[in-house]
């Protein structure tokens, strides 16, 4: 399949960020010295790790946090900011400790919990993120990166109304991110309903043309309604064979056995060396014809 459960998983921390100049370390400490006082100077130090998360400079974060916890601040907040860390570098056990630590403070509680179910849902421990995940929409509703775990956790169930309950959730706290628009597009595909996936895709790529899980959704989508040709259409940059592959894929999702053949015939040419990935679907498309057709007119 081109897409993972793991991929899915991904999807759901969200991380819609732009890169922007590095500002020096000595800029915190700096801020600390000149603020009127010391919640004013934990305010600014706070907010430079915020800004560094938010502009995905991973390293100056950690130099910042570790810079903070050598003066001896302290405050749940910075817990909280290691633990977002730890979730952006894929670290999610060191993340989901940093959560859980952070919890007990009822300041930041709400955060923590969607961090948890975040960290969780990584783990594969799907069935505590999901306990976690819903405390946390309870605890603060327009927590969208929540709403979104939660979206892809009922995927993961086929619970399809209570998706689609969480995407909308998540579209409306976080005013239409273009990660929540692929992924309720993407649980449409789940269903079946391409003429209904295809516009959450169009609408994320114009929110953020540059995301290529929208982009190969898409392709997807007109594969399923049976649009092969510009589902492969590829561009500068597309691997033809990937394409090909994909809507082989739809193909034989839509039960069209045989262009799905010849889709994934195309594929395993289109590329130089042995594709694993169209043979495994050639295989299951010969296997799902087979049984339709009692064996009898199989796809050979």
């Amino acid at each position: 399949m081109p897409c993972s459960r793991t991929w899915l998983k991904l999807l759901a921390i969200g991380w819609l960020l732009l890169v922007q100049a590095v500002p020096s370390e000595a800029g915190i400490l700096g801020k600390s010295q000149g603020a009127s006082s010391k919640s004013d100077s934990m305010e600014a130090n706070i907010a430079e790790v915020q800004r560094a998360l938010d502009e995905q400079r991973y390293v100056d974060a950690n130099r910042l946090l570790d810079a903070l916890a050598l003066a001896g601040a302290a405050d749940p907040r910075l817990i909280l900011l290691a633990g977002e860390l730890d979730l952006a570098r894929d670290h999610y056990a060191a993340a989901l400790g940093a959560f859980e630590r952070a919890s007990a403070d009822p300041g930041v509680r709400a955060a923590a919990l969607q961090g948890q179910g975040l960290a969780l849902s990584m783990l594969g421990r799907s069935d505590k993120a999901l306990i976690i995940l819903q405390q946390a929409v309870a605890a603060d509703p327009k927590a969208w990166r929540a709403w979104n775990a939660l979206g892809a956790e009922y995927d993961l169930r086929q619970d399809w109304a209570g998706a689609a309950q969480a995407y909308d959730q998540a579209i409306a706290a976080s005013g239409g991110a273009a990660i929540v628009l692929n992924n309720r597009g993407y649980s449409r595909l789940l269903q079946h309903r391409p003429d209904e996936a295809a516009p959450d895709f169009v609408a994320a790529l114009q929110k953020k043309p540059d995301l290529a899980a929208a982009r190969t959704n898409l392709r997807l989508a007109l594969a399923m309604k049976g649009d092969y040709v510009r589902a492969t259409a590829a561009g500068v940059s597309d691997d033809e064979a990937t394409l090909l592959n994909n809507a082989g894929f739809a193909a034989a999702l839509r039960g069209d056995y045989a262009k799905a053949k010849e889709l994934l015939d195309r594929a395993m040419k289109a590329r130089s060396e042995y594709y694993g990935r169209a043979s495994e679907n050639l295989d299951v498309v010969r296997g799902l014809s087979a049984r339709e057709k009692g064996g009898s007119d199989a796809v050979q």
